[in-house]
């Protein structure tokens, strides 16, 4: 009997090695060694070629690279949660599945959010710079260093999924007041573990918060939902943290309200331009202002690992002839 043939499984970056080698024992799977980004034209080779394309979310395999692909590709299963880098209607029109890795990185981005909240109001990049790099700590101080309190403030959760709920746990065990503006409300079992009230007007929530988070996936009805109309509606004293995806965000709305002093401040993980960051906004962060990391949300060993598991399973799953898990539904979001 003759072995069936393996897929031809491409990868568009470095994954964890656990991965890679579980990959190169149940695919014929090409490695990305140099973990150098792929070019358009590269990412274009590859699904003339392969039977499944990995990409992540960094690789913009839009319409251009779809209608390249060759009579052999099947699958794109993106190792990511989102799946805004993807031509989802064009890829479904061409009988491609297209898959994502949902629901595991739910307690590491909202780990990641959590220390945001809390850095950004109580100054903790600033404080650790002053004791490297040659700063000089005066010693202890009764005004030095003030920052503002976490406890008993109002946290405004702007999308209230999976990632959302985990952040609005961890917040309501440091003592802050949960509030959240989703599509729907969450169970009432849900609100009244956490104790959380629902903004049907997100306009009507933002201006009442000391803390806004956003959680919600980004979409054509997202982008620029926190825009400059809604960013003026903030108080002053307030912070706004984003780990969820930067053109949620109007960018130079942001920037142009911390340097009126309109927002007090912002922790950010994610940014419009990635891998670009605006000039502004690293100025800020060099004037302790905001708090910038460089989309670490799911950067943990363990979360990128299922991440890869969840990828083979949706692999294996389609080459045995059956609907992948986590495939994309024509419309989903």
């Amino acid at each position: 009997m003759n072995e069936r043939r393996k897929p031809l499984v491409i990868l568009t970056r470095k994954l964890p090695e656990p991965v890679e080698q579980r990959m190169g024992e149940l695919f014929d799977t090409r490695l990305n060694e140099t973990d150098r980004p792929m070019t358009q034209p590269e990412l274009v080779a590859a699904v003339r070629e392969a039977d499944v394309l990995v990409p992540t979310v960094t690789d913009r395999i839009d319409r251009a690279v779809i209608e390249q692909a060759g009579e052999r590709l099947r699958l794109i299963a993106n190792y990511g949660n989102g799946f805004d880098n993807i031509d989802v209607e064009t890829a479904l029109a061409r009988n491609l599945t297209v898959t994502n890795t949902p629901n595991v990185l739910n307690e590491d981005t909202a780990d990641l959010t959590m220390a945001l909240i809390l850095s950004v109001p109580r100054r903790l990049v600033e404080g650790g710079t002053r004791l490297v790099g040659g700063g000089r700590w005066p010693g202890w101080s009764p005004t030095w260093m003030l920052g503002r309190r976490i406890w008993g403030k109002k946290l405004g959760i702007v999308g209230m999924g999976r990632i959302g709920t985990a952040v609005a746990r961890r917040a309501k065990a440091f003592g802050l007041e949960i509030h959240y503006h989703n599509r729907r409300k969450v169970s009432p079992k849900t609100e009244a573990e956490l104790g959380a009230t629902y903004w049907e007007s997100l306009d009507q929530m933002l201006a009442r918060m000391d803390i806004i988070s956003v959680n919600c996936p980004y979409t054509p009805a997202t982008y620029h939902l926190l825009s400059a109309r809604r960013l003026a509606l903030v108080q002053p004293h307030a912070f706004i943290v984003n780990t969820a995806r930067g053109e949620i965000i109007d960018e130079k709305a942001l920037v142009a309200a911390i340097e009126a002093e309109r927002i007090a401040g912002a922790g950010l993980d994610v940014f419009e331009e990635e891998p670009a960051v605006s000039k502004k906004l690293l100025r800020l962060a060099e004037e302790n202002r905001v708090v910038l990391l460089p989309h670490m949300g799911s950067a943990t060993l363990e979360g990128r690992i299922e991440m890869g598991e969840k990828v083979i399973i949706n692999i294996r799953t389609l080459m045995d002839g059956h609907r992948p898990p986590d495939r994309i539904l024509p419309g989903g979001s």
